[in-house]
């Protein structure tokens, strides 16, 4: 499996990203903002978490208008796949990748702990690893993690099987507890947890492992 992680100004969570699709097997290529294309044969981009350009005007929209992002655009339209962590969920909801938007969190104020989410379908790629209404603790670490969609689109979400993961104590204000949406064809997730953080013993938990693995053995098989 190939893998490329994008990196922004502001960008703090690529390494992360990296270091858990190599331990999970792949190969990956840090590809900056600036570059127009990404590389070939690529499987999966990951859009990391972090403050990229700084969060100026909304969160992730200056880097949804970034040179990378138009490739990013025609990878997924293609039928490649796509993870988007924190502020990479903010970007592909910015670039119209994923639906709804991402405001800032209900009490007005950055939360950084492990929060307890259930897995709300296991019929993509990224969650295949778990099982359907598993509990998994994953950390979050965001102030703009309040994801809002109308009642309409939440509805579509629902019948689609289309919502990933819900929070089991919602710590943000998201609507319908949405923590993680996938795209139309499964094949983008965006959510705002870090999975990359809680995949090694070292970093107190390894609930976020499941995602990588089961990444590595679909897009392998395939």
């Amino acid at each position: 499996m190939k893998a490329a992680v994008l990196v922004f100004p502001g960008s703090n969570c690529d390494r992360d990203l990296k270091v858990a699709f190599e331990n999970a097997g792949a190969e990956v290529t840090m590809v900056w903002h600036k570059d127009a294309t990404l590389p070939e044969g690529i499987d999966i981009v990951g859009v990391p978490g972090g403050f990229s350009y700084g969060d100026y005007l909304r969160c992730g929209a200056i880097a949804a208008n970034s040179p990378i992002c138009g490739s990013l655009k025609a990878h997924v339209e293609r039928g490649g796949y796509a993870l988007g962590v924190c502020n990479g969920f903010q970007i592909l909801t910015e670039t119209r990748i994923l639906p709804g938007a991402l405001l800032r969190n209900a009490n007005l104020k950055y939360i950084c702990r492990p929060i307890g989410l259930k897995v709300e379908t296991t019929d993509s790629a990224f969650t295949a690893g778990y099982g359907k209404g598993d509990e998994i603790l994953i950390p979050i670490a965001h102030h703009d993690g309040n994801y809002q969609a109308d009642e309409a689109l939440l509805k579509q979400l629902r019948d689609e099987d289309r919502i990933a993961f819900t929070y089991t104590d919602n710590p943000n204000g998201s609507a319908g507890d949405v923590a993680g949406v996938l795209s139309e064809n499964r094949r983008v997730l965006g959510m705002m947890p870090h999975p990359e953080r809680a995949a090694e013993p070292s970093q107190g938990g390894i609930d976020g492992r499941a995602m990588f693995t089961a990444l590595m053995e679909q897009l392998v098989s395939a």
